[in-house]
């Protein structure tokens, strides 16, 4: 357990500067937009070029892979049934509640839960893959084609390889299946601009919290709970049953599964939100409360399945 508070402890603490800096105004009113805006189009796409680059493409066919694919979709799905039941709200923001549903906070959270509290990070691995190749360019292609007027068929095929983090998904996978290695200059440099990338996302989140309310009053609040417990409860379930009951994992490896399920939404989907102005506040939001109960999450999970 030390490990799961120690992960939340360092990830709290970048928010919690980034909250700082934006009630002191430092850098200006619109400082988190800005540094929002380069994570999106420069550090984020250079970190998962460095990270796909490097990852043992042979994890792809592991059995997380599916337990992953499956448990991220069947919830997706779920938010998007209730949405069209209970809220009717556009498919853009309908799109950030079901990513905020379902993607896990496998980078900043899920490594260093995985390696203090399992110890192996590999088991993140696989999920990280499938959310960087799958589920992020599932995702921002809807979010992309629902914030512009009127997409014709060629932006509807192209629009996936016109997106930086996309392309820089691509590039790494590439790169990792090839073995071929940039020179160390340019390595390096994207190595450094990476390492960017986290902090900057979460100063960017703890930046946008003074002044707003989770879960006040209006439209969002109902998507913003609904959304967390399908996180936080279901999520956790669904990969055990998946898991357990149609891939036979046990022991240590069904542990593995629906811990990382259980991780909170990462701030990626604030990112992405904030990218387009499109379900801002329901991401943060959901963002936020996810994190904090995860906590207890993770204890339930390490409780009933260490």
């Amino acid at each position: 357990m030390l490990g799961v508070l120690g992960g939340f402890a360092v990830v709290g603490a970048v928010i919690m500067v980034g909250y700082v800096a934006g009630r002191l105004v430092i850098g200006g009113p619109q400082a988190g937009f800005a540094l929002n805006q380069v994570a999106f189009f420069v550090t984020n796409p250079a970190l998962l070029f460095i990270v796909l680059a490097d990852a043992d493409l042979r994890s792809v066919f592991s059995e997380y892979v599916p337990i992953a694919i499956i448990s991220s979709l069947v919830i997706a799905a779920l938010y998007v049934v209730l949405s069209r039941l209970l809220f009717r709200r556009p498919a853009a923001e309908t799109a950030v509640g079901a990513m905020a549903s379902s993607y896990v906070n496998a980078n900043n959270i899920g490594i260093p839960i995985t390696v203090y509290a399992l110890g192996d990070a590999a088991l993140i691995a696989p999920v990280l893959l499938v959310q960087l190749l799958l589920l992020a360019p599932l995702y921002l292609t809807v979010l992309d084609l629902t914030s512009s007027r009127k997409p014709s068929v060629r932006a509807l095929l192209t629009q996936p390889f016109r997106n930086p983090m996309i392309i820089a998904s691509l590039l790494g996978v590439v790169v990792a299946a090839t073995g071929f290695r940039p020179p160390p200059p340019v390595w390096d440099s994207l190595e450094l601009i990476g390492g960017a990338a986290v902090p900057m996302v979460l100063l960017s989140f703890g930046m946008s919290l003074p002044g707003s309310r989770p879960l006040k009053a209006g439209p969002d609040r109902l998507q913003v709970l609904i959304a967390t417990a399908l996180k936080t409860a279901l999520m956790p379930i669904a990969a055990y049953l998946t898991a357990h009951h149609l891939f036979g994992l046990d022991g240590e490896e069904l542990l593995g599964a629906v811990v990382v399920s259980a991780l909170p939404t990462a701030q990626n989907v604030f990112m992405f939100a904030s990218r387009y102005g499109r379900g801002i506040p329901l991401a943060r939001d959901t963002v936020l409360l996810s994190s904090v109960l995860a906590i207890p999450a993770l204890i339930v999970v390490a409780a009933l399945l260490a």
